[in-house]
């Protein structure tokens, strides 16, 4: 058997397929069952910026005037309520109780748009044991005056309010809607973050056309998404200050395996383990293990990186020639 330990934001871990945030990870029972599937570390499921709002009691109105995003009343309604039963206390309770009982690492998650209420929180969550702290930062333009470099100053702002509160390793949680997606992880490093995690997947939208309203999409990634967030780790592995980790598609230990060669540090899933159980897990690091093993690799240090973006590989111009195959036919 192959070593799978790997680091990730300074943190030993025992392989590297984390369970990302998710349902499975906002309680115990689920934690549980990651863990024993093989879970090196889990990301708790994402606390909202919303439900500190709601806890606080700043209302949608308040909100609105005095911050960039509002909220539908009836999604303030929802917020409300989710607030009162998943409340910010809750949250620091599950980081107690997951940190107590498990042997692998715990990581928080907060889903924001703003850099209110996060530094302060952010304490809380580091005094509550947390190992790291991943910040979902899901900002998508939407208007034609939201300019790129404005957007990017939110995120900015957001981590290093965070940074300047708390020594944990934090990660960040970026969707791929960037002109240049290289420039803004070297400023998310700058800014204090350690890691990023490449992509937020955005909330799926559909619409029922005999209702004529919209309606949530399908929710779970598919494996042929992998092609994305592979692209880019191939990219930036080579570029960029900081650890990557790779979510979206990864549904398999041979895609795992994909990754680690593009250079990620380590991989996360979540959907896969609703379609076919979270005991799959245990299937897909059993699989990494024997195509380590196949391949020569004693280490996971080893087949990191492999196929990166040097001299002799560049991904730019390896897809533009398979672009060019893919069209004429030829290849």
């Amino acid at each position: 058997m192959a070593n799978l330990t790997v680091k990730y934001l300074g943190l030993e871990l025992k392989s590297p397929f984390l369970v990302s945030s998710c349902g499975l990870t906002r309680t115990m029972r689920g934690i549980r069952q990651c863990a024993a599937a093989g879970a090196s570390a889990v990301v708790l499921e994402s606390l909202f910026e919303e439900q500190i709002d709601s806890e606080l009691g700043v209302g949608s109105a308040a909100r609105a005037s005095s911050e960039e995003i509002a909220i539908h009343p009836e999604a303030a309604d929802y917020l409300n309520e989710l607030g009162k039963t998943y409340a910010p206390h809750s949250y620091l309770e599950l980081i107690q109780q997951a940190r107590s009982e498990l042997d692998i690492p715990v990581i928080a998650s907060v889903n924001c748009v703003s850099a209110r209420w996060w530094s302060d929180y952010a304490r809380q969550i580091e005094a509550a044991g947390a190992d790291a702290l991943e910040l979902n930062i899901a900002l998508m333009p939407r208007q034609v005056d939201h300019e790129a470099a404005g957007l990017e100053s939110r995120i900015y702002d957001i981590i290093k309010g965070v940074r300047d509160q708390v020594s944990l390793p934090i990660t960040v949680k970026i969707g791929p809607y960037f002109t240049s997606l290289p420039r803004v992880i070297a400023g998310i490093t700058a800014a204090g973050a350690n890691g990023v995690v490449l992509f937020n997947r955005f909330y799926q939208l559909d619409i029922d056309p005999e209702a004529e309203e919209l309606v949530g999409g399908y929710q779970f990634s598919s494996e042929h998404e992998i092609y994305l967030p592979l692209r880019w780790v191939s990219i930036l592995a080579p570029q960029v200050n900081c650890d990557i980790s790779a979510s979206t598609g990864v549904h398999s230990g041979l895609a795992g395996a994909k990754m680690i060669l593009a250079g990620a540090n380590v991989v996360q899933v979540a959907s896969v383990l609703y379609t076919r159980k979270v005991k799959h897990l245990t299937t897909m690091i059993e699989e990494f293990d024997a195509w380590m093993e196949r391949r020569g690799y004693s280490t996971v240090a080893e087949a990191r990186g492999h196929l990166m973006q040097s001299q002799t590989y560049n991904p730019e111009a390896l897809e533009r020639l398979q672009y060019i195959k893919a069209l004429t036919g030829a290849g």
